[in-house]
């Protein structure tokens, strides 16, 4: 069933507000614009006013999006790569998004994920056991196969 029209104007202050509070993407704000019970023709006008008055802007919300993944979350570029896909974004926002993020601290917060499990794990598993957690943990978190490989041959008691 169709949600009832709200009016173009009407939708047009709740998108703004929507686009406001945080960086979206443009098909969260298609769904968000069509919840309002609008027709296509009114979404796209809408869609093109938000872009045109900077309330919408898929690489700044790209930039914020892996940015904030790998803050709060500790994602890897991969998992932050394919949630970006899966947001629809282009690929050069994917691009640009995932040269953002600052290669010291990269290979920092990888380092320092993988001594945290180390401390956690190393009570129930030893030498290619351990290895093979944290390594199977830091590829769920989207980090690259050879990076991980090399952090976990630095880290201490990592031989078996």
């Amino acid at each position: 069933m169709r949600a009832k029209n709200i009016g173009i104007e009407k939708a047009w202050e709740k998108a703004r507000h929507f686009c406001a509070y945080q960086e979206r993407n443009h098909q969260e704000v298609k769904e968000k614009l069509y919840s309002f019970g609008l027709y296509q023709q009114e979404v796209e006008q809408l869609m093109s006013k938000l872009i045109e008055e900077n309330f919408l802007n898929e690489e700044r919300f790209a930039l914020a999006y892996a940015g904030g993944k790998f803050r709060m979350n500790h994602w890897g570029r991969i998992k932050i790569t394919h949630a970006l896909r899966e947001k629809q974004l282009s690929a050069y926002c994917i691009r640009m998004a995932i040269s953002a993020i600052d290669e010291d601290q990269y290979l920092r917060r990888l380092h320092q994920l993988a001594a945290t499990k180390q401390q956690e794990l190393k009570h129930r598993y030893q030498g290619w056991q351990l290895n093979q957690k944290i390594f199977q943990y830091l590829l769920q978190k989207g980090y690259e196969k050879e990076l991980i490989k090399n952090c976990i041959e630095r880290l201490p008691i990592s031989k078996a």
